[in-house]
């Protein structure tokens, strides 16, 4: 096996991509002027919705499906007491393909959305396993793909079809030599526009001297209703610190400055004022906006999913077949231990992951980049992490002369492994903007006793020898971001009747990077079969 070192200079690129990424949103640090903002394929355009007063029905597919979606059929799934929709590909079997007793779920990594098992119909583990006989649905979480928000189908529809429009045009402008990100025009309706905009309305033409009990009125009464907007999403500790943080700036604006008697410092305060409370209100935006972390997916997201799939699919034993990759298979080890304490049936018939694990402390991953995220104040001035904008923002630099940022293409895929437009496309149109909530939890896997719950009390792998459910963990032998011995750490957690370990890669090649394993050029040949065969074995 090919042993591989992470650059040094890898390192330093992506701190500055993320620096350029974070500042580009005004995340970075929330006062400083935001002229970028995220690209639209991560955002959704539905406007805020109250409450629905009665669940809303998804007992059919969407009709006309979005032009993206390459699946047969598009269906929605309500959350309880949430506002996000989420999508589900289906892909029905052919009438000649062998019957099959159970449905197949397929989870995708973080971040990213149904795409990667779908890149073409030459490359597409999605339609395989369907042309197999297998009922096939790949899940989109709460803020991937074509998952959005909206109360009806009119609004659902709108919603989807403006999303698919979207990740096709930043493909486009990429391939064109445009820029992926765009000027703003997601700014939350939180507080009106003129509320935003108070402090630099009526400068033009008063040169009287600045009301200052008039700006801490005003200052006061956005920031109460900030706070009452904001409860529940922030602890106390949080509130301090973002608090303190936003009267610090406005301090240094204000320290030694005579304004009564320079009318141009006054208009010039009044707008580096306007944009601080602007940047604020953005940062908290986006905290409430991407308010979700691995937990709300294993409670929530995958198990209404799920019951979704049964209702519609009706297996004689109410079980599902599920492949997970990435952190689709860390939720389907994370859902195993959970059911195994709990001592509850997890409705799973077998299990395959590929390229995931629970701890990752005695590997060389590259995702030990994302560490610096557990400073809680660190993560407070990131509330999300725009990976679709940065992956685009680089593409251009890791295909083309002098590709600078080539090692960006071997996180993804080996050399040779994978079509350059089928790369492109992953690159392009696979990733969306991940909440830093989301990131922290998962950067528990790189501390002793790996990855926990939110409550940092529940840890996964102390559990996950109670299952009962047979399991398949496939390695790349080239995958920085999941190595070997990341995955076979889980391995051998579990009963050792109920799995089986395959590493796919040769020490004179092929090899495989952590998506090749999924949309490589040989994983039709190599991988699929392994996974039809252990899934086979289980489907009685």
């Amino acid at each position: 096996m090919c042993t591989l070192h992470f650059p040094v200079q890898m390192q330093s690129d992506i701190r500055t991509a993320l620096h350029v990424a974070f500042s580009s949103i005004g995340s970075l640090s929330p006062f400083r002027r935001s002229t970028l903002t995220l690209p639209p394929r991560c955002l959704r355009p539905a406007a805020s919705l109250g409450l629905l007063s009665r669940p809303f029905s998804t007992s059919a597919s969407l009709p006309d499906k979005p032009s993206i979606c390459t699946a047969d059929e598009l269906h929605y799934v309500s959350l309880p007491n949430s506002h996000w929709r989420l999508a589900l590909w289906r892909y029905h079997p052919p009438p000649q393909a062998t019957p099959r007793n159970h449905p197949l779920l397929l989870l995708s990594g973080v971040g990213t959305n149904a795409i990667g098992y779908d890149l073409s119909p030459e490359s597409s583990f999605a339609r395989y396993m369907s042309g197999q006989g297998f009922d096939t649905w790949i899940l989109e979480v709460r803020g991937a793909g074509l998952s959005v928000q909206g109360s009806n189908f009119k609004e659902i529809k709108e919603s989807a079809n403006a999303v698919s429009e979207q990740m096709e045009a930043v493909a486009k402008g990429v391939t064109n030599g445009m820029s992926p990100v765009q000027q703003p025009n997601n700014v939350s309706d939180t507080l009106s526009d003129s509320e935003i905009s108070h402090f630099g309305q009526d400068s033009i033409g008063i040169a009287t001297a600045w009301d200052e009990s008039k700006l801490v009125s005003k200052l006061t009464e956005i920031l109460m209703r900030l706070s009452e907007r904001l409860s529940g999403f922030l602890s106390d500790g949080q509130s301090r610190l973002i608090s303190a943080k936003l009267f610090d700036q406005i301090s240094n604006l204000l320290e030694g400055s005579q304004l009564s008697d320079r009318f141009e410092e006054f208009i010039d305060m009044q707008e580096r004022l306007s944009s601080t409370i602007e940047d604020f209100q953005k940062q908290l935006d986006l905290i409430v906006k991407y308010d979700w972390d691995f937990d709300h997916y294993l409670e929530e997201d995958v198990p209404a999913a799920m019951e979704y799939i049964r209702a519609h699919t009706k297996p004689k034993d109410g079980k599902l077949l599920a492949v997970g990759h990435s952190m689709g298979g860390i939720l389907l080890y994370a859902k195993l231990a959970r059911c195994g304490f709990e001592g509850r049936e997890p409705e799973l018939k077998a299990v395959v992951t590929l390229a995931s694990s629970l701890d990752y402390t005695s590997s060389s991953s590259t995702l030990k980049l994302l560490l610096p995220l557990a400073d809680p104040a660190l993560a407070l001035n990131v509330p999300v992490v725009p990976l679709g904008a940065m992956l685009a923002a680089a593409y251009p630099l890791s295909s083309r002369p002098p590709y600078v940022l080539a090692w960006l293409n071997n996180l993804i895929s080996a050399e040779d492994m994978m079509h350059p437009e089928l790369l492109k496309k992953l690159v392009l149109n696979n990733f969306c903007t991940i909440p830093a909530k989301l990131l922290l939890q998962l950067t528990s896997a790189f501390r002793e006793r790996g990855l926990c719950d939110r409550s940092g009390k529940f840890f996964f792998k102390d559990h996950l020898h109670k299952s009962n459910v047979p399991v398949l963990a496939i390695a790349g032998d080239q995958d920085l971001i999941c190595p070997p011995e990341a995955v076979e750490e889980t391995v051998k957690l579990l009963p050792r009747n109920l799995v089986t370990y395959k590493i796919f890669g040769e020490h004179q090649g092929p090899h495989y990077a952590h998506y090749d394993l999924v949309g490589g050029r040989l994983a039709v040949e190599q991988v699929y079969p392994c996974i039809i065969q252990f899934l086979s074995q289980h489907d009685d």
